[in-house]
């Protein structure tokens, strides 16, 4: 009988200490082991495949192209076998016996010269085998090529010094064998629930199937992959389901683009936003797969923040992998991809808005408030600006909202200034004091509810050829030139040459009392029923900007402004008649620095409302007494 012939290959000094890096450094969890092992019998699998549809004879024909994975808890043993390929022994020394094509002696000089950045030296050196001996203390490999001449043969090691070759004895059909024996304390992998839980987690959707034991386990199909005539719209939302344990999506976004990059993604924009209290910003990023193999859960690069609410995949062939597949390189193909994927988002959105404006609002409802952080998304601006919504002076309640086109439409001839305000609710926008003239002359306005409107106008700058401006901070003289649409009768006389002087000395009065809290005291042109309103200077912060501010940084001062006051106000009739019999009655002061205080208040920006408040107080008090004498009570 002829003796087995056993052919024994020392690793190099550099491989072991590739190996010791690999199986101590790399990998930050062990598991990736089977995704790796699994991954390799799907590319044997898809190779035997190939050779088979182009004709060329494979031995074992007829077997099932097949994964399985075996456990034996007392041996401390994990079997994976597949029926792909196989291998010779000369494909069983370059693929298993040496590091990579690249070499291991170029890896270790190029890690000497670089080891801030590891992953991206690393992703060219295709090791994936070798994280098995993070658990494994013996490997076993039984392998019979897809050639029907040649000789099965069996490859063994621990990892640390050597590898042998043998023939092997007994009889096995084409494919691979791989034998793990566990180390002491990596033992509790061989359970049948921690295997089905990582072949869940990383191998679900590999196309060949997958059995543990008799049970198949990746039985969910890789829609992404499918072409999309093929599915319904019940395969969807049951993908959703297992994706999310949501209920049914609102919007299914199906991708395959072949050119200039290829990937194919399955998105979905949730019924509900799932994260209502901000505590889970986070928590978000789309599952990135290779090949149908999980590499990312939750990559967050795929993804601008702002478009977090979106739920998926995306799988590509063509993405180069760091050694361990845990990280991506930093690379031109990548970053391609994840600029696709938010146009396409973006896209599917615009067409939307314009298709279904009630089921956007639906969306924007719901996911508005976070869509609206994409301000700084300077390469996808059109887009963004296309999709925002407001609130409008012109609509009839909140729930109503208006786009920047619906807006520009209807914008007044020679109107180059798109108008907002800010405030809680639509309500308190409605009495804001500076919209006084707008109403008068027909102006819409942008009502903002959310502080980060204000961020995002900032940031945005314009629609088109459109500024944005507040209407606490416009050019008056834009706003006058455009004709009355609501016609006001005349409240009071004009006041004759002499009154205009006394007026004019009252306005220096008041002017005096407020001292250097305001720029100057003038009189108002765009008031209409309000008595005063303060005025931002020119290419200053509006008012609502400058308190978000200063709830961040406390020791910032309010900026000061124009007090503009509404000389055709009842208020300020009397206040002239009191002024003209004793230009120093006490009373001037007090409403001086009541309507001043009124206003810092209205805007948000009163600091301490004491004063205001034990002024106002007093001065109710005195009303009472004269309304007592008015009635004879």
């Amino acid at each position: 009988m002829k003796k087995k012939q056993t052919h024994t290959y020392e690793f190099k000094a550099e491989v072991k200490q590739l190996l010791d890096i690999l199986v101590h450094s790399l990998y930050t969890s062990r598991e990736i082991f089977l995704r790796e092992l699994i991954s390799n019998a799907s590319d044997a699998l898809d190779k035997l495949r190939f050779e088979s549809t182009r004709g060329t004879a494979v031995a074992d024909k007829d077997l099932p192209l097949e994964i399985k994975i075996d456990f034996d808890e007392k041996k401390k043993l994990i079997t994976v076998t597949d029926t792909g390929v196989g291998m010779t022994e000369d494909e069983l020394i370059k693929n298993i016996g040496t590091i990579a094509k690249s070499g291991s002696a170029e890896f270790l000089k190029q890690l000497s010269e670089d080891k801030s950045d590891v992953n991206n030296i690393i992703g060219k050196f295709g090791v994936g085998f070798y994280s098995v001996f993070m658990v494994a203390e013996k490997v076993v490999i039984k392998t019979k090529s897809f050639n029907e001449d040649a000789p099965a043969l069996e490859w063994v090691s621990d990892g640390l010094g050597s590898f042998e070759i043998n023939p092997l004895a007994e009889k096995i059909n084409r494919g691979t064998i791989i034998e793990i024996h566990l180390k002491e304390e990596t033992k509790d992998y061989a359970d049948k629930y921690r295997l089905e839980t990582i072949i869940k987690k990383h191998s679900n959707f590999i196309s060949f199937p997958i059995y543990l034991g008799v049970e198949k386990i990746n039985t969910i199909t890789a829609l992404w992959r499918e072409p999309k005539s093929n599915i319904k719209k019940e395969a969807y939302n049951e993908f959703y389901k297992f994706l999310t344990y949501d209920e049914e999506p609102m919007d299914t976004i199906h991708v395959s683009v072949d050119a200039p990059i290829q990937f194919n993604a399955l998105m979905f924009i949730p019924k509900k936003n799932f994260d209502l209290f901000g505590y889970n910003r986070e928590d978000y990023g789309l599952d990135l797969y290779v090949r149908r193999v999980l590499i990312q859960h939750k990559n967050k690069d795929l993804l601008p923040e702002y478009l977090s609410f979106v739920k998926g995949v995306v799988d590509s062939e063509d993405l180069p992998l760091n050694i361990s597949r845990e990280t991506l390189q930093e690379n031109v193909i990548f970053h391609k991809i994840a600029s696709s994927v938010t146009s396409q988002i973006l896209s599917y959105l615009v067409k939307k808005a314009k298709d279904e404006p009630e089921k956007y609002r639906e969306f924007w409802k719901e996911h508005g408030r976070i869509f609206k952080m994409g301000y700084s998304d300077f390469s996808n601006m059109e887009k963004f600006t296309q999709l925002l919504r407001f609130n409008s002076s012109f609509n009839e309640d909140t729930k109503q909202l208006v786009s920047l086109e619906e807006y520009a439409s209807r914008m007044k001839e020679e109107q180059k200034e798109i108008f907002y305000a800010f405030g809680i609710n639509r309500e308190a926008v409605a009495l804001d004091p500076h919209l006084e003239i707008f109403k008068k002359k027909g102006i819409e306005v942008l009502y903002l509810f959310d502080p980060v409107d204000e961020f995002v106008f900032n940031g945005v700058r314009k629609f088109k050829e459109f500024e944005f401006k507040s209407v606490d901070s416009v050019d008056i003289g834009k706003i006058e030139k455009f004709e009355d649409t609501v016609k006001e009768e005349d409240k009071f006389e004009k006041l004759d040459k002499k009154d205009e002087k006394h007026f004019d000395s009252l306005l220096a009065s008041m002017k005096k009392t407020l001292g250097d809290r305001v720029t100057d005291v003038k009189v108002s042109s765009r008031l209409n029923e309000s008595p005063a309103c303060l005025v931002n200077p020119d290419d200053t912060m509006t008012a609502s900007m400058q308190r978000l501010l200063r709830m961040t940084n406390k020791d910032m001062t309010v900026q000061k402004k124009l007090l503009e006051i509404n000389k055709n106000h009842k208020l300020i009739r009397n206040l002239l008649k009191i002024f003209i019999q004793n230009t120093n009655d006490e009373y001037i002061a007090n409403v001086t620095e009541q309507l001043f205080e009124s206003a810092l208040l209205l805007e948000g920006n009163l600091d301490d409302p004491h004063k205001l408040v034990n002024r106002l107080n007093k001065m109710l008090e005195q009303s009472s007494d004269w309304y007592t004498q008015v009635k004879n009570i």
